[in-house]
């Protein structure tokens, strides 16, 4: 497994991750992307650090740091919601509106028998998602998310509770399908850096979106009410 590289320079480094690969060791074992940093170095000292999370289905833009002072900055940027992020997903069904925000807050919660998950709850945390329509293909949604806050499983849950439509492929929020994995994508990022240049990655349609008919649309994100 190779990963494309699509931003890279001396305090950053973000990579495509493919759906799939988990970040950390799972209990059951397997590969991971921990297994991989050493090779990641491209010639420098230390191991890349990842700096945000993307769960173990999402494919698509992750940015690692190169040093302890570049993850601190990088880490207080994602906290501070001055990082801009955009996903594309596919809705197993369609939805009436073409675009909106969904506004739930989250709260995690645990049972013996279904595990932890995250849930909308009054006094759960903020989240905020805007979200607009790309197209429909064979009663399916291609959705462009912007989420403005990152909380575990926040498009997921907004997809599924603030959309009413689950993401294809999602066992947890929805109904385990054809999918062979939760049909989400981090297609684009940008981290603003002050005075240095922002580090901006774009992360094209995987094959898995492309087979069932939709098209990449590339490009930044627009405004919800463009």
């Amino acid at each position: 497994m190779e990963f494309e590289i699509l931003f890279e320079d001396g305090e950053a480094l973000v990579i495509d991750k493919p759906g799939g690969l988990p970040l950390d060791r799972p209990r059951a074992g397997g590969p991971c992307l921990e297994d991989r940093l050493d090779e990641l170095k491209l010639g420098f000292q230390r191991e890349p650090v990842p700096v945000h999370r993307l769960d173990r289905d999402t494919s698509g833009c992750l940015l690692l740091a190169r040093n302890p002072k570049a993850l601190k900055r990088f880490s207080a940027a994602f906290e501070e919601r001055q990082v801009e992020k955009r996903y594309l997903g596919v809705l197993a069904g369609e939805v009436a509106e073409e675009a909106g925000t969904i506004e739930l807050a989250l709260s995690k919660v645990s049972t013996v028998r279904d595990g932890w998950r995250m849930i909308p709850a009054r006094k759960g945390k903020p989240s905020v998602t805007h979200w607009r329509t790309l197209e429909v293909q064979g009663g399916l949604t291609l959705v462009e998310f912007r989420p403005e806050t990152g909380r575990t499983h926040q498009i997921r849950v907004h997809a599924a509770s603030g959309l009413g439509v689950s993401l294809l492929g999602d066992a947890v929020y929805g109904t385990k399908d054809t999918a062979r994995r939760t049909m989400l994508h981090a297609a684009g990022l940008t981290v603003p850096r002050g005075e240095k240049a922002p580090i901006v990655a774009t992360s094209a349609m995987p094959a898995d979106f492309l087979a069932l008919g939709f098209t990449d649309p590339g490009g930044p994100a627009q405004p919800a009410d463009a």
